[in-house]
Order: structure tokens, then sequence, then C-alpha cells
């Protein structure tokens, strides 16, 4: 199966709800790169609408660390905080793609949906070859696709948006 047949395998549709969602994970992305750090935020809202974790990205040398991306940090704030059942109804949402690393956080956590803005396609273009993001070229529906559970992927949306943050940021 190709990454444009996972795209459109049961490809849901962004909500009023996720659409807030995302648009807050954008704001806290510009407000990442505002501070100094990688321009990528996410968070973990709940079954109920509630938002249980918010990070930006800290993973920018020297002082970061590089397993520190926002959607890491969020997964694992939300798995402290609830139940496997209640991480069973929640959603990433997330300013661009889990990479690979991010993408097995979810899996593992429990999570069961993952609503993303700028694609891993689009953010290789917006950081080349920079040494601080050596972008996968494997998106995480491709990921998702190898595990024994489905996890719904809604993406990418708003991807003009997401960009901003990232422009002139890896030049």
């Amino acid at each position: 199966m190709t990454a444009a047949d996972l795209e459109d395998e049961g490809a849901e549709r962004l909500t009023a709800a996720d659409r807030e969602h995302l648009e807050a994970s954008i704001r806290a992305s510009v407000e990442s790169r505002a501070r100094g750090k990688h321009p990528f935020a996410a968070l973990v809202v709940d079954g109920t609408g509630a938002v249980v974790a918010a990070f930006g990205n800290n993973s920018l040398p020297p002082d970061g660390d590089p397993t520190q991306h926002a959607e890491l940090r969020a997964v694992a704030a939300a798995a402290r905080t609830l139940t496997p059942g209640e991480l069973a109804r929640s959603t990433l949402y997330t300013s661009a793609e889990p990479c690979v690393m991010c993408s097995g956080a979810v899996y593992w956590s429990g999570i069961s949906r993952v609503v993303y803005a700028l694609s891993e396609r689009r953010l290789l273009e917006l950081t080349g070859d920079h040494p601080e993001n050596p972008t996968f070229a494997l998106p995480c529906r491709s990921v998702f696709a190898h595990g024994q559970r489905r996890i719904v992927v809604v993406g990418p949306e708003l991807e003009e948006e997401a960009a901003v943050a990232h422009e002139g940021f890896w030049s």
C-alpha cells in the first residue's frame, strides 16, 4: 500500500473542534520559535475535548535533547495523566506531522487519533538538509499501518498556516 493509498483510506475530515485545536498547536509553534526553540508544538486533547498536555519542541542544540520533540513531550505527559481508556479516546494535535520517533510514542501510548498541519514532505522542503532536522521521508500513516491497532490520521490540514513558523528559520 502506498502513502497515497493510506491517505485516502478511511480519510476523515477536519471538524470545527479539530480546527480550533490545530490552530492552537500552530500558534504554539510560533511561540516556540519566538522563545528561540525549533518551531514545533503539539497538544493532547482527551475525549471530552479538554487539553491535557501542550508542549513546544525542546531539541534545539546545544542545550536541548534530540528526543524532546513536541509530540513526544505531549504524549508522555498525557500518558502520565490519563488512564489507558482515556488515552484511547484522545487525539494528538500537532503543528507538523509526527516523525517516526513521535509516531512510535503515539502508538505505544494508546492514543487513537492524530491531526497534523504540516506534512513531512512540506517540512523537508522548508528545512532542506539542515543538520538540526534530518527529516524522514516516512509518513506517520506508513508507520501506523505496520502496527496492530488502527490510529486515525487527519492531515495535512492548514499546511500553509503552519509553514509560516518555519519560513526563514532553517536558513
